[in-house]
């Protein structure tokens, strides 16, 4: 169901818009655990490492449609805001097919050079081979993700979050049964793992864009819509790039930091490949209610609701913030039953690796969280290059950190100390960006509004006087 999330208390509106899109993130993220899961207690530690490994790889291709999902859905929803449903929809088919083009250039690289890619990444041989058939086929359910995406974001833009949460639940957990089946049953291996997520991904796609297309002809047009548009297409870029390159950037970076990791060994490979999903799962939970802050803030952008942008900024701090706390407790203290889920032995070097990762890590979800915020409103106002500066800020600072870190005594412990240090030099910048931005904004509306009210009650009296003119002759 559409919502217009211009009206109604800010904060009311938003948690009621957010928590479905955190539900639905959840479910999202139980398709690499249950990949890893299983291939972590069926088959072995190796196919554990040998998964994580690819994981990071694919988070690049993620990154492409994760940017396509974040500049439809702003694009979207500022004309949805506006009422202007000639634009959005032109929006809307445009997006998609930009997305259809990327994609196809995307999947030929990935056949072509992903194994190229573990090689240069120092992936260890006894894993080699299983990483690069998981990317194979990971590569051909391309088209599935990103669409997925697109529908997802386009859901968002109308102010839906709740049907993809009702999509996301009933796929990964079909997900999980299908592993299982393909992995323990027709013992598929590796294999089985990756035709499980193309499989049911692959359904949840093609229903949401069903679902898509019938919700977007609801909307009357007044003219013939425009189904491709250049100029459209760039207004769409101007949100998408940057966030295609903060996200690309970002997998380039732990891509790095894997060629690092993948010089401890196999076991520091696993123990790091199940505490990054787990890591992963509540990072990408927070990214994607950073998300709904953008479309909050594009919808009342679009409308001239600044000072409700403001308000929002609150509402969803205390948002992730409320949400933090039993993530920390539970991934500080009880962090070795969750890491039990992908291994087998309670006392290896593996798990204490990811151990130690989660302990690092954890009490910094709180900082993190708050970045996520207001990077949301950064690229909802459109503000791209502040967003950018506090992202690549963090990501640099983090990737050379652990670089350094990794070649002292600390070893692999020094990788995960750099989380934290980029976390909070980003989260500082960003807040700058955000209150010099909307003190800047608040500001100006009032004067805005001033302006524009002089300039009516001008029209207002030039019109009398022109009647009062034409009365006497």
């Amino acid at each position: 169901m559409n919502k217009d999330l211009t009206v109604g208390k800010p904060s009311q509106v938003l948690w009621q818009f957010c928590l479905p899109m955190f539900g639905s993130i959840i479910f999202q993220q139980l398709y690499n655990i249950a990949d890893s899961l299983v291939a972590g207690k069926f088959i072995g530690e190796n196919a554990l490492a040998a998964v994580g490994n690819s994981y990071e790889i694919t988070l690049i291709f993620i990154a492409f449609a994760f940017g396509c999902n974040i500049g439809c859905s702003v694009i979207v929803s500022r004309y949805f805001g506006a009422k202007d449903y000639d634009e959005m929809k032109t929006s809307v088919y445009t997006s998609l097919i930009g997305s259809a083009v990327l994609c196809a250039v995307l999947m030929l690289i990935g056949l072509v050079g992903c194994h190229s890619l573990l090689e240069l990444i120092n992936t260890p041989e006894e894993i080699l081979a299983d990483s690069s058939l998981y990317l194979d086929i990971y590569v051909l359910g391309l088209p599935f993700m990103f669409f997925y995406n697109i529908a997802t974001g386009i859901f968002s833009a109308l102010g839906d979050s709740k049907t993809p949460f009702y999509f996301l639940a009933v796929s990964s957990l079909s997900n999980i049964g299908v592993d299982i089946l393909f992995v323990a049953g027709l013992k598929m291996g590796v294999a089985g793992v990756a035709w499980a997520t193309f499989l049911c991904q692959g359904v949840s796609c093609v229903l949401a864009m069903v679902v898509v297309f019938r919700r977007i002809s609801a909307f009357k047009s007044k003219n013939k819509v425009v189904l491709f548009s250049w100029n459209m297409l760039g207004k769409v870029a101007v949100v998408a790039i940057p966030s295609i390159l903060q996200q690309s950037f970002v997998s380039v970076g732990n891509i790095i930091l894997q060629s690092v990791i993948n010089t401890f060994g196999a076991s520091v490979i696993a123990g790091y490949s199940a505490a990054v999903k787990l890591n992963n799962m509540v990072i990408t939970s927070f990214t994607t209610l950073g998300n709904g802050i953008s479309n909050y803030t594009s919808q009342n952008m679009g409308a001239g609701k600044m000072d409700r942008v403001h308000k929002g900024f609150g509402a969803g701090r205390n948002l992730v913030w409320i949400i933090c706390v039993p993530i920390v407790l539970l991934y500080f203290f009880f962090g070795r039953f969750l890491l039990l889920l992908f291994m087998n032995d309670p006392q290896g070097p593996a798990i204490d690796t990811g151990m130690l990762f989660l302990r690092i890590l954890s009490p910094f979800y709180f900082v993190v969280s708050l970045k996520l915020v207001t990077d949301g409103i950064l690229r909802g106002c459109g503000m791209m290059v502040r967003f950018m500066i506090a992202t690549f800020s963090d990501l640099i600072l983090r990737v050379g950190i652990a670089i350094v870190l990794s070649s002292t005594a600390l070893g692999s412990t020094g990788i995960w100390m750099a989380w934290p240090v980029g976390w909070c030099i980003g989260t500082g910048l960003s807040l700058v960006f955000y209150f010099a931005a909307i003190r800047k904004v608040l500001a100006e509306s009032p004067a805005k509004a001033e302006a524009e009210g002089e300039a009516a009650e001008a029209r207002a009296e030039a019109e009398f006087a022109a009647d009062a003119e034409m009365e006497t002759l």
